[in-house]
């Protein structure tokens, strides 16, 4: 009898997984449109993060941005010379984070800029199978003290990527409702 409901739970909890999964899979999110935000917020990490924050800038959509998880000895002109564009654009406007190591830390250096500097609503930039966990700890770090606008940068994950982080998501959603 309890192996029978042990077995029925396991396929239950495997369903539920896999429900999941082809949610998170199939209904990747998108790039926000042209809404204005006080601050574009990047991501390292992905291909297309820094220059779909850097378009952000360009088309007005944000005056400043902040680049959270730079390698330490990265150096804004160096920044500007990867993506093709004049010093200038990213002297004037880019701020650079060199102490986050991984998506959590993403999230609290964010925070803390964000207190830091008063602002009211972020573009929050980073690749699409990366959003939602990225914005589940985002949204935990600034605790409702900043608007946030999801700019998902599309990509063509593996199934082993899609598999990982979306373990990896539940991982943190299930520690977010523990209280963790």
């Amino acid at each position: 009898m309890i192996i029978r409901h042990l077995s029925r739970l396991v396929a239950l909890l495997l369903l539920l997984w896999i429900g999941g999964f082809l949610w998170f899979a199939i209904l990747l999110p998108r790039p926000a449109g042209p809404e204005k935000t006080d601050a574009i917020v990047v991501l390292t990490g992905g291909e297309g993060r820094l220059a779909r924050g850097v378009e952000g800038l360009e088309r007005g959509w944000s005056k400043r941005m902040f680049v959270s998880g730079v390698y330490l000895k990265v150096r804004r002109a160096e920044l500007a010379e990867l993506l093709g564009k004049p010093r200038r654009v990213i002297e004037c406007c880019v701020e650079l984070g060199k102490q986050a190591v991984n998506t959590r830390t993403n999230a609290r250096e964010t925070a803390e800029w964000i207190a830091a500097n008063r602002i009211k609503s972020v573009r929050l930039v980073t690749t699409d199978w990366h959003m939602r966990r990225a914005r589940l700890e985002l949204d935990q770090a600034v605790s409702g003290k900043a608007r946030i606008v999801s700019d998902a940068v599309a990509s063509r994950p593996s199934f082993r990527v899609l598999v990982r982080e979306y373990n990896k998501f539940v991982a943190r959603r299930l520690a977010t409702w523990a209280g963790l």
